[in-house]
């Protein structure tokens, strides 16, 4: 505020102007973000000066400026400083008869300020000058930020009222506005009850003293209740809105948070997979090598005994040759004398001797014989056993399979039963929903009737009363006074009705929020059977994987085995292979469900957005009924008027028919 201070005798001293004293007290002074200059007569320098400090006075959020006895020239230059000023909230200028180009410049104010929000004009005469009001109502008509106007004793009349309500059926953010003590009226009393019907944010208007008709006041003050009464329901409406946002937020952050886990939960799947085959491939591989290692002991078996056949059959060709040998050498002894007889016996020693050496190894080569042919018998006992092994793990192959067949056909019968449950809840809902909108609407439609009969019955005491009125004037007011009690009563009903109605749709909006809080709630159950469903998915994964490493186990024991046993175990694979399609399969039957679930999510979700719409029509069929209550009142009203209007003219017609008469001439002489 000291700095304020400075600024303003700075600017007097470049003006040539002596700073009032009273003016610098109070910008030096701690004002706490107010200006208060009330009942301080500012001369022409000192407002040129403060029109200047204005736009760049952030410290200050209310001015007051009440009787000050400014001049034209000074509101003008205060006013154009306060176009641009973005911190004041509040503006005072009461008490400072302003006219024709401060109404102009309150006009330029409003058209380009977008920081006050109360403005008092209290005890000057805007209404008096016509075309600076007009300018004043121009500048109303395009601001939307202020929201409370004073305009009491400016002597506004019927016209300045219609040029008000002309710009308030453009505003959008004047919520209170004080009209007291003006020159208003019958007429500009009916422009501001026509204004507010398009005025939807106006909750506070007063307007005594200024010769208004009682009904009009009553019809203000409904139009403001309801006004009131819709920003009531707007505020909890858009609480309710920024509730279910909040809440669909959350959904909508636990989803990620679970579909993130799955993601998290398939990505540990994965690595675990990963390493459960390298280490299977290692054990393969590992197994492979021993196959191979006894492949080249059962090839070194095969070549010694190819050898060993080899041998037997050089030792029988060197038997044949020697028998031979003996038949020439016999034919030789026979046909050779008895001079070789001695040779011959050496001969034959020699032949045994070779006998006995070839019988040795005759002996020798059978024993191995032997030997190779027990080991032979050894392998093919491993080989039944393996066939043995082979046909047990085929019957547990068939008993698991059979059991993963029943489980899933289980989880099936479980899905389904819990599909008919939740279609059964769906259709009961949708029921219920229908059954209380054709209850709405019956009672809409009974409403709409009752009204009608009693617009009827009103018109039936109007035409009783107009006869009435042309039997006789005293019987004419009477009934008048007899019509208005019983439209007190009527409007009493039509608003004791109208809470009833409110009160119903609440309970109706309480029992739809019930529901969709039930729809929520089987949602949650569905999810928690799908989560079900996923860990039963899961166990069945990791059982398929403890059957395919059972499986390659298998393959390793069964590689050590003939090609036919091979092919044995190539079918058995092919079986599993099938059985893990099978629990594929059930897997994508199950993202199905999944998917499923999600579009009655959905569903459910355009069933919550059509009740909503249903709700806001019967609201807009609500307003309607109001308006057209309101237009049948101002009928009533004006058909008030016209039958006080003839009782006036029958009134007169009596006056001068007695006067014209020989009567009224002979009073009159006397």
């Amino acid at each position: 505020m000291e700095q304020l201070g400075r600024e303003y005798a700075r600017l007097c001293a470049a003006a040539g102007a002596a700073p009032q004293e009273a003016v610098l007290r109070r910008l030096r002074g701690p004002g706490g973000g107010r200006l208060d200059l009330a009942a301080q007569s500012l001369s022409l320098p000192t407002c040129s000066a403060l029109g200047r400090l204005l736009p760049g006075a952030a410290p200050l959020a209310a001015l007051a400026l009440g009787d000050c006895g400014l001049s034209e020239e000074g509101v003008r230059l205060l006013l154009n400083g306060l176009c641009t000023n973005t911190t004041v909230k509040s503006l005072d200028l009461k008490g400072n008869n302003l006219r024709t180009t401060g109404a102009e410049a309150l006009g330029k104010l409003l058209r380009q300020n977008k920081s006050i929000r109360s403005l008092t004009l209290e005890w000057n005469s805007l209404g008096m000058w016509e075309e600076g009001f007009s300018f004043f109502c121009q500048g109303l008509r395009a601001n939307n930020f202020l929201q409370r106007l004073d305009l009491r004793n400016n002597q506004i009349n019927h016209q300045g009222a219609g040029e008000l309500a002309m710009a308030l059926t453009q505003n959008t953010s004047l919520q209170e506005l004080d009209l007291r003590w003006n020159n208003i009226g019958l007429l500009g009393g009916r422009a501001l009850l026509n204004c507010l019907h398009s005025n939807k944010t106006l909750k506070r208007l007063e307007l005594a003293g200024n010769n208004v008709p009682g009904d009009i006041l009553k019809a203000v003050e409904q139009a403001l209740d309801h006004n009131q009464d819709r920003e009531t329901i707007l505020s909890e409406a858009q609480n309710q809105v920024n509730i279910l946002s909040k809440e669909v937020l959350s959904l909508k952050d636990e989803k990620n948070k679970q579909f993130m886990d799955f993601v998290d939960t398939v990505d540990k799947q994965k690595e675990e997979r990963a390493r459960s085959e390298k280490m299977s491939a290692a054990r393969v591989s590992q197994l492979q090598e021993a196959l191979d290692e006894q492949y080249s002991i059962m090839n070194s078996l095969k070549t010694k005994l190819q050898m060993t056949e080899a041998a037997l059959t050089l030792s029988e060709q060197k038997v044949h040759t020697l028998g031979e040998l003996l038949s020439a050498m016999k034919q030789e002894q026979n046909s050779v004398a008895e001079s070789h007889f001695r040779e011959l016996q050496q001969q034959k020693q020699e032949g045994a001797d070779r006998e006995s050496k070839l019988l040795h190894d005759l002996s020798a080569a059978s024993e191995k014989n032997l030997l190779l042919r027990n080991q032979v018998d050894e392998l093919e006992r491993k080989c039944k056993v393996q066939q043995d092994q082979l046909f047990q793990v085929k019957q547990d192959l068939t008993n698991t399979t059979a059991e993963l067949k029943l489980r899933a056909v289980e989880a099936e019968e479980r899905l389904e039963m819990e599909k008919r449950r939740f279609k059964q809840s769906l259709e009961d809902m949708e029921s219920l929903r229908v059954k209380e909108v054709d209850r709405v609407a019956q009672q809409m439609e009974a409403s709409e009737r009752s009204m009608h009969d009693r617009i009827q019955r009103l018109e039936a005491i109007r035409i009783s009363l107009d006869e009435e009125l042309s039997q006789a004037k005293a019987a004419a007011l009477a009934e008048r006074g007899r019509a208005e009690e019983e439209l007190i009563k009527v409007r009493s009903q039509a608003r004791l009705e109208e809470q009833q109605r409110l009160e119903h749709l609440e309970e109706k909006l309480r029992l739809m929020t019930e529901s969709r809080d039930e729809a929520q709630n089987c949602c949650l159950k569905q999810k928690e059977m799908v989560a079900e469903a996923q860990a039963k998915a899961k166990q069945l994964s990791l059982y398929a994987d403890g059957l395919k490493r059972r499986l390659e186990e298998l393959q390793q024991v069964v590689w050590s085995g003939e090609e036919e046993k091979v092919t044995e175990l190539n079918k058995v694979k092919v079986e599993l292979q099938e059985q893990i399609g099978h629990l594929e399969a059930e897997r994508t039957a199950q993202d199905g469900l999944r998917e499923k679930i999600a579009a009655l999510e959905r569903q459910l979700k355009a069933l919550s957005s059509n009740h909503r719409e249903a709700l806001l029509d019967k609201e807009g069929e609500i307003s309607l009924l109001l308006e057209k209550l309101r237009m049948k009142e101002a009928e009533i009203s004006r058909m008030r008027e016209e039958e006080a209007q003839r009782a006036s003219f029958l009134q007169n017609a009596i006056m001068a028919y007695v006067q014209g008469s020989p009567l009224g001439t002979h009073s009159s002489r006397k």
